[in-house]
């Protein structure tokens, strides 16, 4: 990726920042010394220490971002950098800028819209909090059960991807399950994933994160069943039909089984409670059905905008 790129489409680094003063220098220079041609912008937000300025002594666009957050950011980042292909990477010096050129070669080649960088295979002890892979797995599971995927690493923040994403994605999240946000709206509108193995380093002395592990936790589980119900209503509705279906048949065992044997029921509250579950499981199976119709509406709705664009 150093060599001549006079004839290469433009490409932009994008660095959220928020008091990344021990690293945002050296992830600038290192990202400068791959892509000498590229446009580096660092995204300032909500920054009490000197990021910006230290950003700007090493040569990069410096925007501030006012909402705290990382998908605020992210959404500024969509709206205000111009380019052909994307860059995105943490300015605490945790990815590897010498892989960025693996990571673009898939997005450039037009063999993928975005590609990740995987952290999961290559890792330092101290890299991730005790909790940290246990819950990227839980939700790297239930994304790749619910939209059919592959996925190895659902939250990386070292990510290429192509102008296609920006014109097509939106970005509503505020903080961290930004990138399972991105991960989902790839998956439902058939864009094309592509990981690559990156190794992922400790934060360097001075450099703290800003995660908060139960907190940010609960709003990407949240987030991912909102993503969930709005992009596979059938498959979210269905599966409460059939829990709600279950319960009704168990519910209802001993009141039939009463009614067979003796022509008379006595447990009727739990016969009422039977009825219910059951008339619940129907209304939530027709309700997925009618969201699915709506849904499959909109999307058809989306594409076609999409080609009157071009």
């Amino acid at each position: 990726m150093t060599g001549d790129m006079e004839t290469s489409p433009r490409i932009a680094v994008l660095i959220p920042c928020h008091d990344e003063e021990a690293t945002v220098g050296k992830v600038v220079d290192d990202f400068r010394a791959q892509l000498p041609d590229a446009a580096i912008y660092v995204f300032d937000n909500c920054s009490t220490d000197r990021t910006a300025e230290i950003a700007r002594e090493h040569g990069a666009f410096v925007i501030k971002e006012p909402r705290k957050g990382k998908g605020y950011v992210i959404e500024s980042m969509f709206d205000k950098v111009d380019a052909d292909y994307y860059v995105m990477t943490d300015g605490d010096d945790t990815y590897p800028a010498d892989c960025v050129g693996q990571l673009l070669e898939p997005v450039l080649a037009g063999d993928a819209d975005m590609a990740v960088g995987a952290r999961l295979a290559e890792f330092e002890n101290k890299s991730f909090r005790p909790l940290h892979v246990a819950g990227n797995g839980l939700v790297r599971g239930l994304i790749n059960r619910i939209f059919g995927a592959k996925l190895t690493d659902i939250m990386s923040g070292y990510r290429a991807f192509s102008r296609k994403v920006i014109e097509r994605i939106p970005i509503v999240s505020s903080g961290f399950e930004v990138e399972t946000e991105l991960t989902v709206h790839l998956l439902y509108y058939r864009l094309k994933i592509v990981e690559v193995q990156v190794p992922y380093s400790v934060r360097p002395e001075g450099s703290v994160s800003k995660l908060r592990t139960f907190r940010d936790g609960f709003r990407v589980l949240w987030k991912l069943f909102n993503l969930a119900r709005a992009f596979k209503p059938l498959t979210v509705f269905g599966s409460i039909s059939i829990v709600l279906l279950v319960l009704g048949i168990l519910a209802g065992i001993p009141p039939v089984a009463e009614y067979v044997s003796a022509q008379y029921v006595q447990r009727v509250p739990l016969a009422i409670l039977a009825t219910g579950l059951m008339l619940m499981s129907a209304g939530c199976f027709f309700l997925g059905l009618i969201l699915h119709a709506m849904n499959w509406r909109f999307k058809e709705l989306h594409n076609v905008m999409i080609r009157r664009k071009k």
